[in-house]
């Protein structure tokens, strides 16, 4: 007869032998094994995360939409139609499909320039609680951004577009998430974007008539009702990881 197996089977049976052998199984887990990186602590709040827990995907994100501006841009220089009049025409009908359109769309090369740092610094750090938690951050300040443009922007045949509400949305997002999801590694991390970039918060008040403060400002607001939204879906349901849209 073989030797027994060390394998802590409870009833497992030896050919031939008449009784089951058993074994005892204090002192072992027979609970599920819950594998950790090493050096790393497992993600029980994404909410209260500091950055993408998988970088390298959240920068493949940031480059690809960042890319597709660029495209849009290029076909706008190749085409001999205008892509910018599809942007946003405040208070008419014709107007409103353009909150769809308008932040792919930027008046010239400078314009979208000025915008590419930001758009990716912010769209990055804003993905600390995953792929799906960022989507629906930069819809709400895409659709509600761009309806507070279409309310309250220029009259006069004027066309809003570029992707500085989303920029300004995504900031505010950050600079306000850490007080909604009470973590002082996000409050830390927005008082040192504040430090950075907070003279572009001066950007939410009338001044250039070339420069669509309204879009800054609604994009911002949108950003903080995101922040609040997600912030309070947080607080309503238990904390999970994020699974496989987690970056």
């Amino acid at each position: 007869m073989p030797p027994p197996t060390d394998t802590p089977d409870i009833g497992e049976f030896t050919r031939g032998a008449p009784t089951p052998i058993r074994r005892s199984l204090d002192g072992v887990s027979t609970l599920p094994a819950q594998p950790v990186p090493s050096g790393q602590q497992p993600d029980t709040n994404p909410a209260k995360r500091l950055l993408p827990a998988n970088p390298k995907a959240a920068a493949i994100v940031v480059l690809a939409f960042t890319a597709m501006l660029y495209l849009v841009e290029v076909v706008d220089a190749i085409l001999p139609a205008d892509l910018d009049h599809g942007g946003i025409q405040s208070r008419t009908l014709a107007g409103l499909d353009g909150i769809l359109w308008a932040p792919a769309l930027h008046d010239g090369w400078d314009h979208l320039f000025s915008n590419t740092i930001p758009v990716m610094v912010f769209a990055f750090l804003a993905m600390a609680g995953g792929i799906g938690r960022w989507a629906i951050v930069t819809a709400v300040i895409w659709i509600l951004g761009g309806l507070g443009v279409w309310l309250v922007g220029p009259g006069d045949n004027a066309v809003t577009v570029g992707a500085s509400g989303l920029a300004f949305g995504w900031l505010a997002y950050l600079l306000v998430r850490g007080v909604f999801n009470r973590s002082v590694g996000q409050i830390a991390i927005a008082a040192v974007l504040l430090v950075i970039w907070g003279s572009m918060l001066w950007g939410v008040l009338p001044g250039d008539p070339g420069v669509s403060w309204q879009g800054h400002l609604f994009g911002a607001v949108a950003g903080i009702l995101a922040a609040w939204l997600i912030g309070r879906g947080d607080r309503v349901r238990p904390a999970k990881p994020a699974g496989n849209l987690g970056v």
